[in-house]
């Protein structure tokens, strides 16, 4: 048998890390489509410079500095990817017009099988946890600089100490410290503490998708509205606008959502940023359920919290969905 080649020690090293680290480049620039990219050029970079990776650290810390550094690199001066509720505008009225604006980068939605793969990990094996990268969380995330978005990744989420975070990002210690204290105190505005939101594997969690799925399949307003809580948000980008309250989450649907009648619309679950997700299918005028809208919700044990709406049906592919059912 040969020995192995640098090649061979090389991939072995560094391949299981990574759906975590499509996870931390996802977290830095708010796009999956951008993450896939930085993953490939951390592997790049890490390869030309593996010749004198001389064990200092762990692989994995080698690797997460090599992409926390690409990752900044390539964000630059680059604008930060919103949701509606980022835009600093006050909840829209359900009966106005929608706006959409193309021009915006958005953040987008993660496929669960994108960080953890298809088959349910052990949770002490888990090395990406959910709620580090929960919607809110990543969307509140965008609206640091891309140095403090490092900076509360490093600590707060991989749990690095203030040193070793500062040598990844050729910082002083104070710098760091002084840094990630102005960045929690803006996460803590933007993202503040909430009621617990249920498990996608909860008892209560599976019901309440299935009743949320079938009353939009039977396209029941009222159903609809019943399953919100009363303080829910609904946000649905391109569209800049965003709803509060079950009230005008349902207005706004009977207002604008093309189905005319029960099979006009057909949902297909699946999983995004560690939360329930649904994609929807609209019907046509040629009888064919084409891809619509996929929907990220949040559920809390009094019913559906918040649903972001994403509107960009190239999103379906990345899920692995059909465009037509």
């Amino acid at each position: 048998m040969s020995a192995p080649t640098l090649d061979d020690t090389f991939r072995e090293l560094v391949e299981p890390l990574r759906r975590e680290l499509t996870a931390h480049c996802y977290r830095m620039c708010g796009s999956v489509h951008d993450a896939e990219d930085l993953v490939q050029e951390t592997y790049l970079r890490a390869w030309r410079a593996f010749h004198g990776f001389e064990n200092r650290s762990s692989v994995r810390t080698w690797m997460y500095r090599i992409a926390t550094n690409t990752c900044l690199t390539a964000l630059g001066a680059k604008k930060s990817r919103p949701l509606p509720t980022g835009l600093g505008q006050p909840n829209s009225d359900p009966r106005g017009h929608l706006e959409s604006d193309s021009e915006v980068l958005w953040l987008e939605p993660v496929p669960d099988a994108m960080v953890w793969g298809t088959v349910s990990p052990d949770p002490a094996a888990v090395t990406v946890t959910r709620d580090s990268v929960r919607l809110a969380f990543v969307a509140a995330l965008q609206h640091l600089t891309a140095q403090q978005r490092a900076v509360v990744i490093l600590r707060d989420v991989l749990a690095w100490s203030a040193a070793d975070a500062a040598a990844a990002l050729d910082l002083s210690v104070a710098s760091v410290n002084s840094s990630l204290q102005r960045a929690r105190a803006h996460l803590a505005k933007l993202d503040p503490a909430r009621s617990p939101a249920l498990a996608a594997d909860d008892q209560r969690a599976r019901e309440l998708l299935a009743q949320f799925a079938a009353a939009f399949e039977a396209y029941d307003v009222p159903r609809i509205v019943a399953l919100l809580t009363a303080d829910a948000i609904w946000e649905m980008p391109p569209f800049t606008g965003w709803y509060s309250g079950a009230a005008d989450i349902g207005e706004l649907i009977a207002n604008n959502c093309p189905a005319q009648a029960a099979g006009d619309m057909r949902m297909v679950p699946t999983a995004a940023n560690g939360q329930p997700a649904l994609a929807l299918y609209m019907l046509g005028p040629d009888g064919v359920h084409r891809a619509f809208q996929l929907q990220v919700i949040t559920l809390g044990a009094d019913g559906v919290s918040h649903v972001a709406a994403f509107f960009d049906t190239a999103l379906f592919a990345t899920f692995g969905l059909p465009a037509e059912l």
